[in-house]
């Protein structure tokens, strides 16, 4: 069962990297993945399921004494349905709440135009002075929003500041650079770090602290390398980033939405760290205070017309809810096969075969310019379970196994191979995807252009974390 569930989700991966050449939706094949996957489990032999985790069902036995008179089949799918899948859907959910709550916010202040406050302050003649202005606003950026929605917002901005499509093209690129490295660095950059922080692998303080030199280092290097292919001004035309957006509530208000919604999103970690609740309590406790803020401005606003009143239900019809589900898919679809031992087995590989968690997390790193790097941290959450330092030193090997300690060098570099490793290749990120569609970014240019330099960066900010560590 254990060979014909890796075969299936290899081949379930393919259709969802395919989706361009398909024309199926990956969230289709995820969901479908998800559920076979957990039919396929569900009816494994009881002995490979107990093997899986013999403590763990031998726990729930005595737990539930009542158990004890059913046949050995009856306990295993009492098992699977009433604490295996709960107890992933458990985590799983949490990331999805989070979610839910950062994207409607994001969302919420994107409607009112509260980016433009952002990008009207870009102001210069030159290309270069240009091309770091909006480097360095992504960078920053990113750190705060996820990557995606980064990219969305400055690639916009440069559809009014640019006329050349290869400039377009070579901007483009470096915002996909610097949305991956300033979404590696916090706790609520990317998806793979929140999934990180969510599980309890690394704390908000330490990652910041850990990674904004490498992932500064990984956005500024490869840059730098790109700059060289510009020169020359700007037009006249293209110097400023004027907005011909209106927003019926005006500017005031507009900049008062922008700056409560980064704040919101700040204060998630904040609150995590004061009352040591999961994320997705302190993003609904955000959500609801802008839901009440936005209910009194426009109640307080009669005149303005209905259809123009972005109020949080409005909001959430404006969701990307088919990411939402993908994650869902995905996510389970993994837990599965954590479920089942397959991670427990492909960690021991890795240990056995590899033993460097430099060298695992370049294959990490390098994975995620191809394939969909939310799966490749679920399956190293899996394989790894965090252990206290107390544990890990009483295992064989205790300075290896310190890595995998909350906040060991592991769980630090799989948070940055993760994200700067998708910028190798253009469709290696929700950014790159992104760029691609908006300024279609031909993937043999990239590959041509840009994937080198990122490949630079990526090991550059892998040596500064390294010498870090050692120091």
């Amino acid at each position: 069962m254990i060979t014909i569930m890796i075969l299936l989700f290899i081949a379930g991966y393919t259709l969802i990297a395919l989706e361009n050449k398909t024309g199926i939706n990956k969230t289709a094949i995820a969901l479908i993945l998800c559920i076979t996957l957990w039919v396929l489990y569900i009816f494994a032999p009881p002995a490979q399921i107990i093997d899986a985790d013999k403590t763990k069902f031998t726990e729930y036995i005595a737990e539930n004494p009542a158990l004890k008179q059913q046949n050995l089949t009856e306990q295993v799918q009492n098992f699977i349905v009433n604490e295996e899948m709960i107890y992933h859907l458990g985590d799983v959910a949490e990331i999805l709440f989070y979610l839910l709550g950062a994207m409607t916010i994001v969302t919420l202040i994107d409607l009112h135009h509260g980016f433009s406050g952002i990008t009207r302050f870009i102001r210069t003649h030159s290309k270069k002075k240009l091309l770091w202005l909006v480097i360095l606003l992504t960078f920053i950026l990113s750190a705060i929003l996820d990557n995606m929605t980064t990219a969305i917002i400055m690639i916009t901005l440069l559809g009014k500041l640019l006329d050349s499509p290869k400039e377009k093209w070579i901007f483009g690129s470096a915002i996909v650079i610097a949305a991956n490295a300033g979404g590696a660095w916090t706790p609520i950059g990317d998806v793979t770090t929140i999934m990180l922080w969510i599980g309890n692998n690394i704390t908000s303080g330490h990652i910041m602290k850990s990674l904004f030199l490498p992932s500064l280092v990984s956005c500024l290097l490869p840059v730098w390398i790109i700059s060289f292919s510009l020169k020359g001004q700007l037009s006249a035309a293209g110097s400023v980033a004027a907005t011909n957006e209106t927003n019926p509530i005006g500017l005031k208000q507009q900049n008062t939405i922008l700056i409560l919604g980064i704040l919101s999103l700040l204060a998630v970690p904040v609150f995590k760290s004061l009352t040591q609740l999961p994320p997705f309590a302190g993003i609904t406790l955000m959500l609801g205070l802008m839901w009440i803020y936005t209910e009194i401005l426009y109640n307080r606003h009669p005149q303005i017309p209905a259809q123009n009143q972005y109020r949080i239900p409005y909001v959430l019809k404006n969701i990307d809810l088919s990411t939402i589900l993908f994650f869902l898919g995905i996510l389970m679809a993994v837990a599965a096969l954590e479920a089942i031992g397959i991670l427990k087995l492909l960690s021991h590989f890795l240990d056995v075969k590899i033993h460097n968690i430099y060298f695992v997390n370049i294959i990490i790193g390098l994975l995620s310019s191809v394939i969909d790097n939310v799966p490749l941290v679920a399956a190293a959450i899996g394989m790894y379970p965090v252990l206290s330092p107390e544990a890990a030193a009483a295992l064989p090997e205790a300075q290896y196994m310190a890595n995998f300690i909350q906040n060991g060098a592991f769980w630090d570099l799989t948070a940055y191979c993760a994200g700067t490793g998708g910028s190798i290749l253009i469709i290696g990120s929700a950014a790159g995807v992104v760029a691609m569609g908006l300024e279609k970014i031909n993937f043999i240019w990239y590959l041509k252009h840009i994937s080198l330099p990122a490949i630079i960066g990526f090991l550059a900010g892998l040596g500064i974390y390294f010498l870090q560590n050692q120091l």
